[in-house]
């Protein structure tokens, strides 16, 4: 075992207990994120994290349209139940469609499905029971709404529109159910932003956020806004996209698309900054978003053996502590940053 095991437990409100892995999987490019991955690199990818230590993995009917769910669990069923935890999420219902009319963006090779919002009673209910059966799986540890965020529905307005369909047409009475039930050990929310977060601890109780890409050494606007709210109630944070979707981590993508003039000229002055410490950027970006102490796991993404060992061995590299000082004094890294120890 590694560093990526260390286990970090996490108690729910209500006494249940979540032991993550310090590294977990996100398994969105499993779902064949803009290019084809066959079955057999997927199982090895998937089976690689698992011999590393991970023991936390993410998925969502989304990714992929359900290849990834088929695809992680098809290694996991294979593992005792209570040697790992799962989460996927609610909010979007998969059906089958006629050819030119999936609405896959940016997965290729899907099967012929269309996802359509559903975030009500039913809509939440059936989704969980989808997913349980392309995972084959009797169980999930964790469920997230998915994306109730101004990027995936036009704007803040819209954003509102999903959070209150979801409170006031049962959806997330059902999450309550599930949990209260035991059939879940665990509920909130997934999402790319942090403002339906903070809107969601107004509205209801969740126990975790799966926040994607906005908590990194890039931006940190959640230290003064989402995570003094978390601390207060005792909701965890599960990181995803550590390296803001690539560019912290070498490729040129940001947030899914093209790189800002803005944050190419902030990325190159962060990378700089590692070079004078002989620390490669993505290393620092990986333990730098470990290191909160709200954070329960934090999930990059990966589609080979290559990336899960590169993802593990980032977390273990050894890091002078003068580097998170000199961020900071360059006013590259909030001044109230955690920082790995």
């Amino acid at each position: 075992m590694t560093v990526a095991s260390n286990s970090r437990v996490f108690s729910t409100s209500r006494g249940a207990k979540l032991a993550f892995s310090e590294l977990g999987l996100g398994t969105a490019p499993l779902g064949n994120f803009l290019e084809a991955y066959t079955e057999e690199q997927c199982d090895l990818t998937i089976a690689r994290s698992w011999d590393a230590g991970l023991r936390y993995f993410d998925t969502a009917p989304l990714y992929g349209l359900g290849l990834s769910e088929n695809r992680v669990g098809r290694i996991l069923k294979e593992k005792k139940r209570s040697d790992f935890l799962l989460s996927t999420k609610v909010g979007r219902l998969l059906e089958p469609c006629a050819r030119g009319e999936s609405n896959a963006g940016i997965f290729v090779n899907t099967p012929q499905r269309r996802f359509v919002y559903d975030y009500s009673y039913d809509g939440v209910m059936r989704s969980f029971e989808a997913s349980l059966s392309r995972l084959g799986l009797d169980r999930v540890d964790i469920l997230f709404v998915h994306d109730v965020d101004a990027p995936n529905h036009g704007g803040r307005e819209g954003s509102e529109a999903r959070i209150q369909e979801l409170m006031t047409t049962g959806g997330w009475r059902a999450l309550e159910e599930l949990r209260s039930s035991g059939v879940v050990a665990a509920i909130g929310a997934g999402v790319n932003e942090w403002q339906p977060c903070a809107r969601l601890l107004e509205l209801a109780d969740p126990d975790l956020f799966l926040l994607a890409g906005r908590y990194t050494l890039l931006e940190q606007e959640p230290l003064d806004t989402l995570f003094p709210q978390c601390a207060a109630r005792g909701t965890g944070i599960v990181l995803g996209g550590p390296y803001n979707s690539g560019v912290l981590a070498g490729k040129s993508t940001f947030n899914y698309g093209n790189i800002p003039a803005d944050v190419a000229t902030r990325v190159r002055a962060l990378a700089a900054v590692c070079r004078t410490f002989d620390v490669e950027l993505r290393h620092a970006a990986l333990q730098f978003a470990s290191a909160h102490p709200l954070v329960v796991s934090v999930i990059p993404g990966a589609v080979s053996v290559a990336e899960v060992d590169d993802n593990v061995a980032s977390l273990a590299q050894p890091i002078p502590g003068a580097l998170w000082s000199e961020l900071k004094e360059r006013g590259l890294l909030h001044p109230d940053a955690p920082v790995p120890s």
